[in-house]
């Protein structure tokens, strides 16, 4: 079974950046798309980003313009840099990765945005 590694989430500053990242270890697969989601307690599961199997990328409005979602296929390592944190990105982030034809999902990372 394919384990996802996420890594990069903490503490930041309103305004500041973080980069996370996913990594697929021991997959022999490509990662045919992605999908970085986030959740906070007693809201519903938002996606914020993804990459579709058309290599095609789509953003939540909250997030436009702010977030990007990369691949690195010979790394098997996706990417969401945040750039001009806002308190409300405060939520536990999680990545699902399509490998071959199978979705895996990591456990989630915590993001806080202070103000």
């Amino acid at each position: 079974q394919v384990q996802l590694v996420e890594s990069g989430g903490g503490l930041v500053q309103a305004g500041g950046s973080l980069t996370l990242s996913c990594a697929a270890a021991r997959s022999a697969f490509n990662i045919n798309a992605v999908n970085w989601y986030r959740q906070v307690p007693g809201q519903e599961r938002e996606s914020v980003a993804l990459i579709a199997t058309s290599g095609a990328t789509e953003y939540a409005d909250s997030v436009k313009g702010r977030f990007t979602v990369l691949r690195d296929n010979p790394e098997k390592t996706v990417i969401l840099q945040m750039n001009s944190l806002k308190p409300e990105d405060t939520a536990v982030y999680i990545c699902q990765v399509l490998l071959g034809g199978s979705w895996a999902a990591g456990r989630g990372i915590q993001v806080t945005v202070s103000s």
